[in-house]
């Protein structure tokens, strides 16, 4: 009983701390500031090879999303609509109220997750991939809903990011480029 008490008188003492500090640093400081460090990148990385399960089309289409989005851990970058788009893989904050229903959590949880946690982030990013793949049957499509739900979107998107498949090494096997898609030599 005492133990819960001092618990709890501890973190009433410590919230205008971390109030204040949220507080005093800019809102675009809080948005924008990109770390861009080399252990950052290979835990992503990582994430995106735990999440592939040893799919080498799938690590690669993740990789190219990963390249193309250019987020970091942390991130939440605002975009002209208004929404923001969080951590490396830059899910939408659309995505946030429709996936704490789906694993039966909060919202600011999901939201703090997508932000902060890079393989919840990237793991969310190839629910929404395939998803997608399994809805369209398409794998440039499904690229493009990635993205966005405006289909002029979903062709510049896609392009993209194929542009960047085309340049990024291959895997060794064959295999690994993955079943229907385009411009993998199978």
């Amino acid at each position: 009983m005492i133990t819960q008490s001092l618990k709890a008188s501890a973190c009433i003492a410590v919230l205008p701390l971390v109030l204040v500090a949220i507080i005093e640093v800019p809102a675009d400081a809080r948005i924008s500031r990109r770390p861009s460090t080399e252990a950052q990148e290979l835990l992503v990385r990582q994430c995106i090879h735990h999440h592939s399960q040893g799919r080498g089309w799938l690590a690669r289409t993740l990789l190219a999303l990963r390249q193309k989005e250019g987020g970091w851990i942390g991130a939440q970058v605002r975009n002209s609509n208004g929404s923001f788009d969080l951590g490396p893989m830059q899910v939408n904050d659309w995505w946030v109220p429709r996936i704490a229903m789906l694993i039966d959590r909060d919202a600011i949880s999901v939201r703090t997750w997508l932000t902060h946690d890079p393989c919840f982030n990237v793991g969310t990013a190839k629910w929404i991939f395939l998803s997608a793949l399994a809805q369209s049957k398409d794998y440039w499509q499904s690229i493009g809903i990635y993205h966005s739900p405006t289909r002029w979107r979903q062709t510049a998107y896609a392009r993209d990011v194929a542009r960047l498949l085309k340049i990024m090494p291959r895997a060794s096997s064959a295999a690994a480029a993955g079943p229907n898609m385009p411009g993998t030599g199978d």
